[in-house]
């Protein structure tokens, strides 16, 4: 569970990803409508009740969006927290007319969600050109024609794994973390992080490998 802390000092509880009590009931369409109403009123003006139980009621909803789309729930519940303090910021270009305030949390999310995409995307070039440095091990600040290849070569590759390796690895590269650390970041037993680690790696070397022109490797 992750604390959220808007910008006048509400905290509210991140919503688990399944399972979580939050505000939404079954009952009368018609009052469920007018508290959603109150709720966003509320949220506009700043106050801080309104505010938290917004995040209760929708937090869950947002959250379950962002793990579907990145598979990580350390970035899910980022994606959440950042979704909330974006609308809590810009919540008076929230207009009612336009829609209820879930479908305006929800594009808010979608841009968050695309945001950490492509953040994954950058740490992936940049694991994968750590690794071409790394297995070139040739100093200076002049790139090698050969380099700039290997970099390619790795950079595909690095696409072409399967999502758990490609993630561990730039865990490794990206975040500087060790296989006991990405074993408590992920979740996965140590063993399991080796593993996934040593063949994702040893796949990129014969890639590049078999890659390189004659001569070049």
């Amino acid at each position: 569970m992750t604390a959220l802390l808007s910008p006048v000092g509400t905290v509210a509880a991140l919503p688990a990803p399944a399972g979580n009590r939050h505000e939404d009931r079954a009952g009368n369409p018609s009052d469920d409508r007018v508290e959603s109403e109150r709720l966003a009123a509320g949220f506009v003006r700043g106050d801080e009740d309104s505010f938290a139980l917004v995040y209760r009621r929708w937090g869950a909803l947002v959250y379950s969006l962002a793990a579907r789309s990145l598979g990580d729930a350390r970035e899910a519940e980022d994606v959440a927290q950042q979704t909330f303090l974006a609308a809590w910021r810009g919540r008076h270009g929230y207009h009612a007319v336009r829609g209820p305030l879930p479908g305006w949390l929800v594009g808010i999310a979608r841009r968050k969600i695309a945001d950490a995409h492509a953040a994954r995307s950058r740490r992936t070039e940049l694991a994968a050109a750590h690794a071409a440095r790394e297995g070139s091990g040739a100093p200076g600040t002049a790139e090698r024609p050969e380099a700039a290849l290997d970099r390619v070569l790795v950079t595909q590759e690095l696409r072409k794994l399967p999502p758990v390796q490609r993630h561990i690895l730039c865990l490794a590269f990206f975040d500087d973390l060790t296989h006991v650390q990405i074993a408590e970041r992920t979740g996965l037993p140590l063993g399991t992080v080796k593993s996934h680690a040593r063949r994702a790696i040893l796949r990129i070397r014969r890639s590049v490998a078999e890659g390189c022109p004659d001569g070049v490797a």
